[in-house]
């Protein structure tokens, strides 16, 4: 018997909602809001599924959808999040509890991130994630060498930040 989208779905999200989360924690500073946006994105990503080709990683096309609604949510800085109706099959992924305390120690570097632009962040977190400059590149839809060029002057950046 063969899986429904549903069911691949789920599976795909249940196995890779770390992405989820650390789109989370870059764009959000607390934890009603982290826990806001990723229902957001995964509201997204559920209404983006059947168009997901596999052209791709799930991955891949997971960071694209999930970037792109935090940045268009916070480019508008909405204070409240629209959200949509979803029926019980919705309740099947289950949101494992993100330990904050674990991350004290990347504390130091997210604030650095936070200083950064919507672009600028998106890159770190790809590169930070050991995407190569193909990946970045079609994750954020700009050539490689944009993606070099763009990471170098970021590196600067946060250099800066981190030993003012």
């Amino acid at each position: 018997m063969n899986p429904t989208s549903e069911e691949i779905f789920v599976k795909q999200l249940q196995e890779n909602q770390n992405i989820i989360h650390k789109i989370c924690r870059l764009y959000t500073t607390d934890e009603d809001a982290h826990n806001d946006l990723f229902q957001e994105i995964t509201i997204q990503l559920w209404k983006a599924f059947p168009k997901f080709r596999g052209d791709s990683k799930f991955t891949t096309w997971a960071y694209r959808v999930g970037l792109n609604t935090a940045i268009t949510l916070y480019r508008k800085k909405k204070k409240t999040v629209s959200t949509i109706e979803f029926d019980s099959s919705f309740h099947k992924v289950r949101q494992e509890e993100y330990n904050y305390e674990e991350e004290e120690q990347l504390k130091l570097l997210y604030s650095a991130i936070s200083e950064l632009n919507d672009i600028e962040k998106a890159l770190i977190f790809l590169y930070l994630e050991d995407k190569d400059y193909a990946e970045i590149s079609e994750t954020l839809g700009i050539s490689e060498v944009n993606a070099r060029v763009k990471m170098n002057r970021v590196k600067g950046k946060l250099k800066k930040i981190l030993n003012p």
